[in-house]
């Protein structure tokens, strides 16, 4: 009898979200799952790691018989921790998500859920960030659930290569509606930031981060456009940020 994968889940909604919940239905037919996740919503903490206070890990009953943590740091931490606390070892696949609202384009450096999943690159493990397109709490998951468990199976079946990690988005809607998936490069799409100055009861100013997001690549090889044609768009992601095409050009300075 083949041993079945074992498999590490998080998100950055917190443990309580039902897009966790939505993910760890998928995945616990593909193999055996750990849960570690944040307590609280980590969303907008990108890469972030806790080292000025203590992480505390608590076991969860959130998911009746599967394992589960809930971690009062951020989305790396609970990987770090799942790693090197709890398993002792790298798992088959890092699943990430599912989360609430999109990480295509440029969000992807902002995003929680896609920087647990970028950590499990770095440690040579297969990982795959996921991101439904609807911030409703209580979203309709269903044709999320229907491709993450395509791309999970396509993952567990063909790997990936070391230092990658996939960025899927799934655009809101029933499975009837969404037209398959495609493979995509990351668009050029960027926040327009703008901050609403206010006043607290005190009389002490505070600012509101807002803003547009302003898509400024209409390729029709992209995220953004496959996620508005309908489309689950999968991007193949990596770490080394490196701007290879520069260093001959930097190489010519007189430095």
């Amino acid at each position: 009898m083949s041993k079945r994968p074992l498999i590490l889940i998080t998100n950055d909604d917190s443990i309580y979200a039902k897009g966790i919940k939505s993910l760890v239905d998928v995945v616990k037919e593909l193999g055996d799952v750990l849960v570690v996740s944040p307590q609280d919503p980590q969303s907008g903490m990108g890469h972030a790691i806790t080292i000025h206070e203590p992480l505390r890990l608590k076991p969860s009953n959130q998911f009746k018989d599967i394992e589960a943590y809930t971690c009062s740091g951020t989305p790396v931490d609970c990987v770090k921790l799942a790693i090197y606390e709890v398993l002792k070892t790298r798992p088959t696949l890092l699943v990430s998500g599912i989360n609430h609202g999109s990480n295509a384009a440029t969000n992807i450096l902002y995003s929680g859920t896609m920087s647990a999943a970028v950590e499990g690159a770095i440690e040579n493990i297969p990982s795959i960030g996921f991101s439904l397109l609807d911030f409703d709490t209580d979203a309709d998951f269903d044709a999320a659930k229907h491709y993450a468990k395509i791309i999970c199976q396509n993952v567990l079946k063909h790997g990936l290569p070391k230092g990658t990690c996939l960025n899927v988005n799934i655009p809101k809607g029933k499975l009837d509606t969404l037209k398959g998936i495609k493979i995509c490069r990351q668009g050029k799409a960027f926040w327009e930031d703008a901050f609403e100055k206010r006043t607290d009861p005190f009389g002490g100013d505070y600012y509101w981060l807002t803003g547009d997001f302003a898509v400024t690549d209409r390729g029709e090889d992209t995220d953004m456009f496959a996620l508005e044609n309908k489309y689950v768009s999968v991007v193949p992601t990596q770490f080394d940020m490196t701007a290879h095409h520069l260093i001959s050009t930097l190489n010519e300075w007189d430095i």
